[in-house]
């Protein structure tokens, strides 16, 4: 018989254990049973996999669910503050540690020396202890709340001193004291004195009495040589023992009796040597054994704080909100921890139920998930009451409960002398005796294993009594009969697992008042149970159960009609989206694109305009140089040669002027003024003179210095008329 509900439950170690040399003052809470049938230490032994020593895991399969709620809310947002640390990819370090516990303990007893294997894991804990303060400290800015973890560590100065005397073996070093030092290297003199010699004598002996190939042995501390027992001309000496054949004796020679001796001495010498060592160490660390134990604490706090942390991550679980109760339970996304540790793909399910409603009714088909749902519920309940993130998504939230009392399975018992129905009936009893507001009732095929008439009517008179005490309770049922309980109470809720008639598979999808159907029927057929048969049955049917399950199916009809209709709008919301983001993005594009163009057309006009204008420059100057020429000719030759130099240059002048119009702006409205003879102008090349006459084809006839020539009139620019400038 199954004692999940019983009214004395066991008690349980509390939330968070203490120093681990230091019992913790804080009570046990949730003191029930009804954990293990939920499985909640199948749970503990997946977080506690995330550990990285044995003691932090430790430390999490020792939590229970508490109910201190403003100390849980504090742990829930120190494991979120690490959880957010491991989704960055910048994890908190935690270091496995030796259980130095014991050694701790006898830190306490003043004469006690500890011995070189204890001194070894204490300068473990205080390598891995300075780590994890160091990186601490790293993450104070972002995890205030695990910076405070850290505490004060020993001196340094121990560290140096373990180092240098003892080896990562657990054995004594020889750099532990010059004593120590000196009296190994007389152990070793003296035993290379000894062995010399029994080599010697063992080369000695004749072929009758040495063992072939067999080398030198110590028996009883001392060194010996094989001899045959049978040889006469063995040498004197202490036999120290004989083979399992009793044909070969063990000898210390009596030569070799004096420096075996030297060999003992030495090395009890090398003992006392050590133990004072290890006394002195033993000495410098019991005044740190507060620190070591803080250390120890720090270490395996953080530890077990980390791997909560990775078990938040990998499941992507959010902390909860938390409060008093009675009070609704808000559940999203919420996820069975050993489900998901399976790797087969879970569907996770919303559940809400507001403060009024107590009850949550769940129907529907056999392996449709209504127990696991149940559990799931009630894991996520004691886990965050744990200081552990359940598998849930944000926004849910979550009653501080203190009691979890279960009825599932077949609670028969042949030496109780009890049927189901009376194993299930002492359980509701119990459970009605300890069932308060703070009380969280797991119900599986509750009035099951009787007539069903009865069971449905003492079903239903057990839940209204939970639900006048404000319980919070879950429960499963086949019982048509209980389904129409919530049209009676608004403190009872109906809910089902979603089931595919078409291919009578759950989809473990959960719906909120809607009663579930059995699908019993249905299933002999899709078994292969004759047609016939199968319709006998559903004729005998009672006339109510038959409108019952035709109203239901037609509520699941609309209500999966619904949700198409749903899916369908949402799939289109969702195309809209996408197509109108796409169309902004090539929006986008485009005026980046024309953006860039406008730039590049800007950027060459700019660089036409600065290379045609010191074209012009170059041309101009070229002009001056021939007029310059031509002003000191002397000879009719040289005032030809200017004259083609001239030429030649406004010849340039005007290709390089054509450049210069491609590259400025048009000119404004209206054009260019008229030129009149008599004005001054300036030609696009630069060249400036007086209009001595316009001839009809546009061209000016100018007046250069002394010189005259013909030049093109376009965009030639009027600076004022010539006599005006002479008055």
């Amino acid at each position: 018989m199954l004692h999940d509900a019983s009214a004395s439950p066991v008690p349980v170690p509390p939330t968070t254990a203490g120093p681990p040399d230091r019992p913790s003052a804080r009570p046990p809470a949730w003191p029930s049973p009804g954990l293990a049938t939920i499985e909640f230490p199948e749970v503990l032994a997946l977080v506690a996999a995330c550990a990285a020593g044995p003691l932090g895991a430790e430390r999490i399969r020792a939590r229970r669910p508490g109910t201190d709620r403003a100390a849980l809310e504090a742990e829930l947002a120190l494991v979120g503050e690490v959880a957010a640390l491991q989704r960055q990819g910048d994890p908190l370090l935690a270091a496995a540690v030796p259980d130095v516990r014991p050694a701790l303990q006898r830190l306490r007893l003043d004469g006690a020396v500890l011995d070189a294997s204890a001194l070894r894991d204490l300068l473990a804990l205080l390598v891995a202890a300075r780590a994890v303060a160091l990186d601490l400290r790293r993450v104070a800015e972002r995890a205030p709340r695990a910076a405070a973890l850290a505490v004060p560590l020993p001196e340094a100065r121990l560290d140096r001193r373990l180092t240098d005397a003892v080896s990562p073996d657990g054995e004594l070093l020889d750099t532990a004291s010059p004593g120590l030092a000196q009296a190994r290297r007389a152990v070793a003199d003296a035993r290379r004195r000894l062995l010399k010699t029994l080599e010697r004598i063992q080369r000695d002996l004749g072929a009758d009495t040495a063992v072939r190939d067999a080398p030198l042995t110590v028996r009883g501390g001392r060194y010996v040589i094989p001899m045959r027992r049978d040889s006469r001309s063995r040498p004197a000496g202490i036999v120290h023992d004989e083979s399992g054949s009793a044909g070969t004796l063990y000898v210390e020679p009596q030569e070799a009796v004096e420096l075996g001796n030297a060999v003992r001495e030495a090395e009890a010498e090398a003992e006392r040597e050590a133990h004072m060592v290890l006394r002195e160490l033993t000495g410098l660390l019991r005044p740190a054994r507060e620190a070591l134990r803080d250390a120890l604490e720090m270490v395996v706090r953080v530890d077990e704080t980390v791997a909560r942390a990775r078990f938040a991550a990998q499941h992507d679980a959010h902390v909860p909100a938390l409060h008093d109760a009675p009070g609704p339970l808000r559940l999203v996304a919420c996820r069975h921890p050993l489900l998901l540790a399976s790797g087969q793909p879970v569907v996770p399910f919303d559940l809400a139920l507001e403060a009024g409603e107590r009850v949550l009714l769940v129907s529907g088909p056999n392996t449709g998930g209504k127990t696991v749902l149940m559990k799931a519920a009630a894991l996520a309940i004691a886990l965050a009451q744990s200081g552990i993130v359940p598998p849930v998504g944000p926004e849910s939230a979550l009653p501080v409960l203190a009691a979890c009392y279960a009825d599932i399975g077949d609670g028969q018992s042949i030496s109780g002398s009890l049927s189901t129905f009376s194993a299930h009936v002492a359980q509701l009893r119990r459970i009605l005796d300890g069932a308060d507001h703070r009380t969280l009732v797991l119900l599986d095929e509750v009035g099951s294993g009787t007539d069903p008439s009865e069971g449905a009517a003492l079903a239903a008179a057990v839940l209204v009594a939970l639900a006048s005490r404000d319980a919070l309770v879950l429960a499963s049922t086949h019982l048509g009969a209980l389904k129409a309980l919530a049209t009676e109470s608004s403190r009872v809720v109906n809910g089902s697992l979603e089931f595919d008639e078409a291919s009578l598979a759950p989809t473990y999808r959960f719906r909120k008042g809607v009663p579930g159907r059995s699908y019993g029927l249905a299933i002999a057929r899709r078994l292969g149970v004759a047609a016939p048969i199968v319709a006998d049955a559903e004729r005998r049917v009672p006339a109510v159960e038959r409108r019952l399950d035709q109203l239901l199916a037609a509520a699941e009809a609309r209500q999966q009609a619904l949700e198409r209709a749903e899916r369908d709008l949402e799939l289109s919301r969702q195309l809209a989206d996408e197509l109108q983001a796409r169309l902004a993005r090539q929006e986008a594009d485009v005026a980046a694109r024309e953006a860039e163009l406008a730039r590049r057309e800007k950027d060459a006009k700019r660089e036409a305009a600065r290379q045609a204008r010191e074209l012009l420059l170059e041309a101009r100057q070229q002009v001056e140089a021939a007029l310059e020429t031509a002003r000191r000719a002397a000879t009719a030759e040289e005032a030809k040669e200017a004259r083609r130099r001239i030429e030649l240059a406004l010849g340039e002048g005007k290709a390089r002027e054509a450049a210069l119009a491609a590259s400025d702006p048009a000119p404004a409205a209206g054009g260019a003024p008229e030129v009149a003879a008599g004005d001054r102008v300036t030609l696009p090349s630069g060249l400036a003179g007086e209009v001595l006459e316009v001839r009809p084809d546009g061209k000016l006839l100018l007046r250069v210095g002394s010189m005259k020539m013909v030049a093109d009139g376009a965009g030639a620019r009027v600076g004022g008329r010539a006599d005006a400038r002479a008055r």
